[in-house]
């Protein structure tokens, strides 16, 4: 045999072709160098959050190489591109069929017509993804005899569709590389999947968990050996053995301040720690803040593992699983190299000789796995096929270890995961031999795991997509590889999102390219999907999903549904489309992500719980005095500001607006207060009224004065109420941890902290108050000359009372004194005098938070108002970038998360179109960081018993039709008489329509339901709500289902 030549490598070819048509289209995004290595914010600021700026740098300097472009291997190509590594390269010997289309997104039909190398049909469309990595291909013969040394200049080597012994020489070559190369090995069989990784004999992680530092208040450290540290009452550490503290700001045993300690934790409130019995006695106050220590991951090559291998266990309910997939994909190896191909779909004879072979690999094995002989067979039967819903899965969780690989961030995966979908094919019953074999269409590799009767099923599908961002990109790409919605007669994929594209959504939703800035993400989705599948039918919808669109999205229109889709980033609007589908029986697939983290929650009618059917803690909310008057976080201060942003520049004018809207004649407003008129919030408008700046240099004057408010004469204030020595009624001192006694600042134009506050908080008012300004005018020197001239008031204590009370919260309104009064009446006279209560006087310009925009000011007067705060108290600032995660409430977000939930998302829609029985479907919580996976039940529908046998779960709705003139009386007898008992409370919404004990309610038995129910003229029913007495005095009611009143007998149900 002749020795090939070392691998060719194409030269990289810019990402200057659309895939969707257009030319030219990735050329509005410079080229990164790795010398300046500076974050594009507006791209990656959401991915920037889950890995941090020296992981992205690390990405940014790193190569990849990858082979093969099949279905799996263009998912991962497409989640490293979208990452923003360095360089890829891309390889691939085989050419492109039929078969291709319905497992790789990245190919069409003209790319098999012509029989285009698959790397090469893919190149350009891999690499308009992300303009800042360069993206080149191969197609050169990868084998036995090639010279590996072209690996040299990879950090990280991923094979997919490679046979095993090439694996295992690639493995051995990258492992004893110095220093080793990362090596990653990913095969999709049908509807079973392998993951193997190697980062070398010891690859050290700098953050195992990607998780924030916690910070504990401390309420007391004892003088022994170990010291035991207490934290604050009610806030629980969170912390685990053997976990690494350093302190701060402990006051008597300060030796403790800037130490390290390793803990051992005692209770959630307590852990020890080391000697203290030398140190001064511990008075109060402190911090402990967690340290991220190093960790070293020992890997074994290939070779080794393959004996005694590591799993990840993704099912616990199937712990055995993962070794008895491992001996059975060993034996699928052994099988293609005896044969050179894959067992025959359905061949009963190629799966008894790969059974065979699996029991003779078993007995090689150290652990000696049982071997299963229905994973064999329907690993025999399937591995000429490919499940497109498992590869999203599997190559989102692969494309993340590649980014561990090559960043040193987040725990890798030692060293196997094994994903099956053997749920998929286990409800399929006994379906002919013919059912599963090719007919020459894109959906062969699919048809040859599931069948063709379910293929038709999932085409017939009518499903509802809300929601089309990163999550919905990639389910639409799902619904295109399996032809959901393309059936000839029926099937329809409906697709709503009222939301633009913006730039930073470019880092994940890969349907979306630079110049689709701007237009809609539902429209520009649906017409990127028909470029992967023609066939679909897509309508795309700009709505939201509310109760105002409730006449677009009706019942009628849910009934058409076979499946809802959520792909949502809140949890109302989850909740909502979840009581949607429970009134009108629809199942639901949830998902959602959070940086690596990702959930699956499957909701089918009568078989399962709905979404609302458990609802998470609320969120704590920051107490109301803390914000206002002891910050002891850097997340209090930025919340502050966030509310003094609101305050200033959005409620405030949005108020003054409303009001002359109502009242537009300043002459009138004055005549009815002296008339002695209330008129809501007149005296705040006529405040804003009368200090209204008319020029720059007013602005610039009225952020001077807000900086003396906020950060000097605050601070004056607190410590006149309390004095540093106040102390409680049990002794003990007012300013202890967590309260932190503010030190007045004194304004410093040379302080950039100070220069940044003035500048955004003056170009802000100028905003807001429409008076124009220039660059010039935000210079230091003439910030200087206004300054100059503005006064600045020396502080007077006030008999303000100010707030300690955590339980008490903001008033709604704050009470107005006669001398506000008589000070609004002059005030508003003096305006009308000297001409200052104009039409132009009175508007103002409402301002919407806008994070994303770095030119508006926004976040760089949050960051500047909430350091200086900060700084007030003592507290560690926030830079700008944590700063704008934490005001704009950003999700962290990265394309692996994403890409894996949403393919776990499809494996169930598969289920649920076969009308797979309740032990089918599985719920998944995962954290691709740690890594886990864990797959649970879904939460079985509960019954509630009535009484004498009557039950009712969620799902059920009794009905009642009535007709014009049916009474309340006849609805509760009708119910008594179709259901076997009598209702003795009804409710419609908050509304009680009938409750026996209150007062007038007896008299309604003989209203009519409409004028109880007062419907509109369109409404043809309505939901009520009723309950039973119950068994015993005292007892509370026995509730019921929830009864559809139908307002005449015609209609349908």
């Amino acid at each position: 045999m002749e020795r090939s030549e070392p691998l060719a490598v194409l030269s990289c070819e810019e990402a200057s072709c659309s895939s969707w048509g257009a030319c030219g289209a990735s050329k509005n995004l410079p080229t990164m160098t790795t010398e300046s290595l500076e974050i594009d914010d507006g791209l990656y600021s959401r991915q920037r959050y889950v890995l941090g700026d020296t992981a992205m740098q690390k990405m940014a300097k790193s190569c990849v190489f990858l082979s093969g472009m099949g279905g799996l291997g263009v998912e991962i190509a497409k989640n490293l591109v979208l990452a923003g590594i360095k360089a890829l390269t891309i390889h691939d010997t085989k050419k492109c069929q039929a078969w291709d289309l319905g497992t790789n997104f990245f190919l069409c039909e003209d790319d098999v017509v012509n029989e285009r190398n698959r790397a090469e049909a893919v190149l350009h469309r891999v690499a308009e993804l992300n303009p800042y990595v360069q993206v080149s291909s191969s197609s050169a013969p990868f084998d036995e005899t090639t010279d590996l040394s072209f690996l040299e200049k990879y950090q990280c080597v991923v094979l997919t569709e490679t046979k095993l012994t090439l694996q295992k020489k690639i493995n051995n070559f990258c492992h004893s590389h110095c220093p080793p190369i990362k090596f990653i090995s990913t095969d999709v069989h049908g509807i079973w999947s392998r993951l193997f990784c190697d980062f070398g004999d010891e690859f050290e992680v700098s953050d195992t968990t990607g998780e924030e530092p916690k910070e504990i208040f401390i309420s007391n450290i004892t003088q022994a050996n170990p010291g035991i540290v207490t934290c604050l009452e009610n806030h629980p550490h969170k912390l685990e053995t053997g976990q690494f503290l350093t302190f701060r700001e402990i006051n008597g045993m300060a030796g403790l301040n800037g130490s390290v300690q390793q803990i051992t934790v005692i209770s959630p409130f307590s852990f020890s720690i080391g000697d203290t019995t030398e140190l001064d006695p511990y008075l109060h106050g402190g911090i402990a803040v967690q340290v991220k220590t190093p960790k070293i991951f020992n890997f074994e090559p290939l070779e080794s593992q393959i004996k005694h291998p590591k799993c990840l266990i993704a099912d616990f309910s199937k712990p055995e699983a993962p070794l008895q997939i491992h001996v059975a994909m060993l034996a699928l190896d052994q099988f293609q190299e005896n044969y050179s191909r894959k067992p025959n779909i359905r061949c009963q004879q190629d799966s008894d000789e790969l059974l065979k072979l699996t029991i003779c690999i078993s007995e090689t094995l150290e652990e000696k796995p049982e071997v299963n002989a229905d994973i064999v067979h329907w690993l025999s039967w399937t591995a000429q096929g490919f499940l497109p819903p498992l590869a999203a899965a599997v190559g989102g969780v692969a494309s993340q270890e590649v980014l561990k690989a090559v960043t040193g961030k987040f725990s890798p995966l030692c060293q196997w995961l094994y994903l099956e979908a053997a749920d998929t094919v286990e409800s399929l019953g006994n379906l002919g031999h013919e059912e599963f074999l090719p007919r020459g269409d894109r959906y062969d590799a699919f048809r040859a795991c599931i069948g063709n009767t379910l293929c038709q099923k999932l085409q017939n599908l009518n499903i509802f997509l809300v929601g089309c961002g990163a999550i919905g990109c990639e389910m639409l790409k799902n619904f295109a590889l399996l032809g959901v919605g393309t059936g000839r007669e029926k099937g329809m994929v409906t697709v709503t999102d009222p939301d633009l594209i913006e730039k930073s959504n470019l880092n994940r939703q890969f349907l979306f390219r630079p110049h689709h800035i701007q237009k809609p993400k539902s429209y520009t989705a649906a017409e990127a999907t028909l470029k992967i599948n023609p066939q679909l039918k897509i309508d795309a919808h700009l709505n939201k999903v509310c109760p105002a669109t409730e006449s677009t999205y009706s019942d009628e229109f849910y009934n058409k549904q076979d499946i809802v889709i959520t792909a949502l980033d809140n949890v109302e609007a989850r909740r909502y489309v979840d009581s949607r589908c429970l009134a009108n029986l629809r199942p639901l697939l949830d998902s959602g992500t959070m940086g690596t983290k990702g959930h699956t929650e499957i909701i089918v009618p009568q078989l399962t719980e709905s979404y609302n059917s458990h609802r998470d803690p609320p969120e704590e909310e920051i107490p109301f005095c803390t914000l206002k008057s002891f910050p002891a976080a850097v997340e209090h201060t930025i919340q502050w500001a966030r509310d003094k942003f609101e305050s200033s520049f959005s409620h405030k004018p949005s108020l003054f607006n409303k009001f002359w809207q109502a009242y537009p004649s300043a002459e009138d407003v004055l005549q009815k207060i002296q008339n002695g008129q209330s008129l809501e919030g007149c005296f705040q408008v006529i405040k804003l009224l009368s200090r209204r700046p008319r020029m720059w240099s007013q602005c610039v004057e009225l952020a001077r004065l807000k900086f003396e408010k906020y950060f000097n004469h605050k601070a004056l204030q607190l410590l006149h109420c309390f004095p540093l020595d106040t102390r409680l009624k049990d002794g003990s001192l007012f300013w202890q941890s967590p309260k932190r006694p503010p030190s007045p600042i004194k304004f410093d134009l040379n302080e950039p902290l100070h220069l940044s506050f003035l500048q955004n908080a003056a170009k802000l008012y100028a905003t807001v108050y429409c008076i124009p300004f220039s660059e010039k005018d935000l210079s230091v020197d003439s910030l200087m000359d206004i300054l100059s001239e503005v006064k600045i008031q020396e502080f007077k204590p006030s008999n303000k009372v100010v707030q300690t009370d955590e339980t008490a919260r903001k008033p709604d309104h704050v009470p107005v004194s006669s001398e506000d009064e008589r000070n609004a009446v002059f005030q508003l006279e003096k305006a009308l005098s000297s001409n200052k209560a104009t039409k132009s006087d009175l508007q103002m310009a409402v301002l919407s938070f806008e994070k994303d925009d770095d030119s508006n000011g926004h976040i760089d007067f949050i960051t500047a108002a909430s350091n200086l705060r900060a700084k007030m108290y003592n507290i560690e600032p926030a830079d700008r970038f944590k700063t704008k995660r934490i005001a704009g409430k950003i999700i962290p977000a990265i394309a692996t998360s994403t890409a894996a939930v949403s393919g776990l998302v499809a494996l169930e829609m598969i289920k649920v179109a076969g009308g797979y029985p309740f032990d089918a479907y599985k719920n998944c919580f995962l954290n691709l960081a740690i890594p886990i996976i864990v797959f649970t039940e879904t939460s079985e529908v509960r019954k509630t018993e009535i009484r004498n046998g009557i039950s009712f779960t969620i799902w059920d709705r009794w009905t009642v039709h009535g007709k014009e003139d049916f009474t309340l009386s006849d609805f509760i007898n009708a119910v008594k008489e179709k259901y076997g008992i009598e209702p003795t409370m009804v409710v419609q919404g908050v509304k009680m329509l009938y409750v026996p004990v209150m007062p007038g309610h007896a008299k309604r038995l003989k209203l009519t339901m409409h004028k109880l129910v007062k419907p509109s003229t369109e409404k043809k029913y309505v939901d009520l709500t009723v309950s039973f007495a119950p068994d015993a005095d005292g007892d509370e009611d026995l509730p019921g289902p929830p009864v559809r009143y139908y307002f005449s007998h015609d209609t349908d149900e």
